[in-house]
């Protein structure tokens, strides 16, 4: 049995304590947050410091505000404990290699939550893309504004998301970035942006990223030499155009995806990786930062 305790429980927070009660195996021992909650029956710490002076556990998640990620992750570590950290693993590189520094003197397993690689039509359209030779990808991720995100702008709540999931499906990685942003509406940070990348093999890819739009859209479009592929986050459907012919015509194939919830799958894979060390499809520290330094502008 793993034994789990669950740092944060905002929205993110509550979504995987739900999670995490329906998995076989692991045990929630341990909750915590600034905010005290006795809808839990778990016991309940609103400091990390009670907490791992208190609770015996095997790992932990920390779903808290970016900017607590490296006090707590340091915090844990120092005891042994292995980690899932949402993304991204921390505000910026130097508190990224911080953590990554203490997990590697620690021999601990830490990986960082980006769900998007968990999501069903995801992991069907890296099948299809496998020995294709691509040409761009295309992502969309828009929606309104979150009152609850204040500590970040789009490109390191968003746009991270999208970054990874570039150089995970097409096993690429970038090497040249431009990033057109502004801020409209949001107090302190930017909440526009569009991202431009060119990969290995001249294969190009475009991020379009807003908290400016009405409705939620999450899609993925990729261009290959032998078909055209559109993907449907929220959906998850994924279609393929092919054969096209002089009168206009193409076949349209739907694709099979076994839907699933994608924190189901990113979290059953965490527990694989603290009991086995496989860590699987799971992203490292060392893919979060690289996701942070493209989507401050700088080399990866």
């Amino acid at each position: 049995m793993l034994r789990v305790a669950l740092i944060g429980l905002g929205s993110m927070g509550r979504n995987h304590y739900r999670v995490l009660k329906t998995l076989s195996g692991v045990e929630v021992v341990a909750l915590c947050d600034v905010v005290k909650n006795d809808a839990y029956s778990e016991p309940f710490f609103d400091s990390v410091d009670t907490l791992l002076e208190e609770a015996e556990f095997d790992a932990a998640l920390i779903v808290v505000p970016t900017f607590l990620h490296k006090e707590v992750a340091l915090k844990c570590l120092a005891k042994g404990k292995d980690l899932f950290i949402e993304k991204p693993v921390a505000s910026n590189c130097e508190e990224a290699e911080e953590i990554l520094k203490k997990a590697q003197s620690m021999g601990a397993k830490v990986c960082v939550g980006y769900i998007e690689r968990f999501n069903p039509v995801v992991e069907a359209l890296k099948a299809e893309l496998e020995d294709k030779e691509i040409y761009s990808i295309g992502i969309t991720r828009v929606g309104p504004f979150p009152p609850r995100i204040a500590d970040v702008g789009i490109l390191t709540d968003l746009a991270v998301h999208d970054i990874d999931l570039i150089r995970f499906i097409s096993g690429q990685e970038i090497n040249q970035t431009a990033i057109f942003k502004s801020q409209k509406i949001h107090n302190h940070h930017e909440d526009n942006a569009i991202l431009s990348f060119k990969l290995e093999n001249e294969v190009v890819a475009s991020v379009t990223t807003n908290w400016l739009t009405p409705f939620r859209k999450r899609t993925i479009e990729v261009a290959t030499k032998e078909a055209y592929y559109e993907a449907d986050l929220m959906e998850q459907t994924l279609v393929e155009y092919s054969a096209y012919q002089k009168n206009f015509s193409y076949v349209i194939r739907k694709c099979m995806v076994k839907k699933e919830e994608p924190l189901v799958r990113e979290l059953k894979a965490f527990v694989r990786f603290v009991k086995t060390g496989d860590q699987g499809g799971l992203s490292s520290i060392d893919d979060s930062m690289i996701t942070l330094r493209i989507s401050a502008g700088e080399e990866a």
